[in-house]
């Protein structure tokens, strides 16, 4: 405990609060709950961080804090920011510790419960389903989530590696969500507008959240031999298709700059590659991946080629090279980042037994069959209440291509959720 207080004290409470209007995604109260904390007040901290969150377990561990919160600290300016993501950690495992329910947090808190009972369809438990529910549930809605797995929990388990994120606080995390009384359907896929159709029929409102969790496509020669994998798939079916590579003392490149890229490299890493080499057209700088996950890929021996593209995947049927050029950086009108550009001469060729492409995800085909306006990157189209062209239907997370951050996918269920409860009320 006195470890943490000493954190919370570095705290200077500023009253404008960049961390939490500018920073932090949910917009949580920080400087309200580290106070709380500095004050050893758990059950305060947790429902300050529940009236906005539900995710403090996960967010606080995994959030890019650097590039969030913490890179809008006013401690950062001049020094070190405010350990926030730790303190919000902190403030779930000492309620999980404490038996601090979830369910009378929210309860207590709420005052705007809907009196006639309601029902609403949540399709799939990913990090902006389980928020939606949560906020429904907590307003007196009747909530049922459909989940094609046997578990909840989304991209948080199938997406990010254990060694980011204990299995053990997604668990907890989940039955404090659930404690507010949400019905869940297991093993229930998704996959077709009569389906939709149904729950239509039964439920008062739906929220799609189901992810768009393929990989998109390089558009490259060569991208279909056998030995290219997408990351997404690689991380989602080693928990549920076991199809991961063997790649004990194999070569291995990773193609991207964002979490999925080096979440793969990591895990691949682990599985015994003789060598893992993330490729990324930009400068390290410029990755959206977390700062401090890239240092810690680059401490487990992954090798990075920045500010190189690919130009074609080379073999018989199987890969065997990459054609690589090298970029400069160039700023561009209408660019709010510089943009890379091939150096003309600069090709070369590398030998990989295995190519990951990790450029970003797309959604599953069958929603353009679902008779729901699409925007012009295949995503469910959402005006800024959340609500699709069905007005019965809501969607938030991947699937409507909220920024890919869980804490972005949290706030667009959070959001939904309010929307929903006020087209109920009416």
């Amino acid at each position: 405990m006195s470890e943490i207080i000493k954190k919370t004290e570095y705290c200077l409470n500023c009253k404008l609060k960049p961390c939490s209007e500018s920073g932090c995604p949910l917009n949580n109260d920080i400087p309200a709950f580290i106070e709380a904390v500095k004050n050893k007040d758990i059950v305060k901290a947790y429902k300050i961080v529940s009236r906005t969150s539900v995710l403090p377990g996960i967010c606080g561990r995994i959030c890019p804090h650097k590039k969030q919160c913490e890179g809008s600290c006013v401690r950062g300016i001049k020094g070190e920011p405010v350990n926030i993501g730790e303190i919000e950690s902190y403030v779930f495992d000492k309620a999980i510790e404490q038996e601090i329910k979830l369910q009378d947090i929210m309860m207590s808190d709420n005052k705007g419960k809907i009196n006639n009972k309601r029902k609403v369809a949540v399709i799939g438990g990913g990090p902006a389903g389980l928020t939606s529910a949560a906020f429904l549930a907590a307003n007196g809605i009747e909530v049922t989530i459909y989940e094609k797995y046997s578990y909840l929990g989304g991209l948080l388990v199938h997406g990010i590696p254990e060694f980011r994120l204990p299995r053990e606080k997604i668990k907890q995390t989940i039955e404090q969500i659930l404690s507010l009384g949400i019905k869940v359907k297991y093993n229930v896929e998704f996959a077709n507008k009569e389906q939709l159709e149904e729950l239509k029929q039964n439920f008062d409102a739906i929220f799609l959240s189901f992810g768009a969790n393929n990989s998109c496509k390089l558009g490259i020669k060569g991208e279909e031999l056998q030995g290219v994998f997408g990351g997404n798939e690689l991380l989602e079916y080693q928990t549920t298709k076991n199809i991961f590579p063997n790649c004990n003392g194999k070569v291995v490149s990773i193609i991207g700059g964002g979490n999925v890229a080096i979440d793969c490299a990591r895990t691949i890493i682990r599985k015994g590659a003789k060598k893992v080499q993330v490729i990324y057209r930009r400068a390290k700088e410029q990755m959206p991946a977390e700062e401090k996950e890239v240092q810690d890929a680059i401490d487990e021996g992954v090798e990075f080629l920045f500010q190189n593209n690919i130009l074609e995947i080379k073999g018989n049927d199987s890969v065997e090279k990459l054609e690589l050029i090298k970029t400069e950086l160039k700023e561009k009108p209408g660019e709010s980042r510089l943009v890379p550009v091939n150096i003309e001469g600069s090709n070369y060729e590398i030998d990989t037994d295995y190519l990951v492409t990790a450029l970003g995800s797309c959604p599953d085909n069958f929603i353009k069959d679902l008779g729901i306006e699409l925007n012009k990157w295949g995503n469910i189209k959402v005006d800024e209440k959340y609500q699709t062209s069905d007005n019965k239907i809501f969607s938030g997370g991947d699937l409507a291509g909220v920024k890919g951050t869980v804490a972005w996918a949290a706030k667009s269920g959070r959001e939904a959720a309010k929307s929903i409860i006020e087209k109920l009320q009416k």
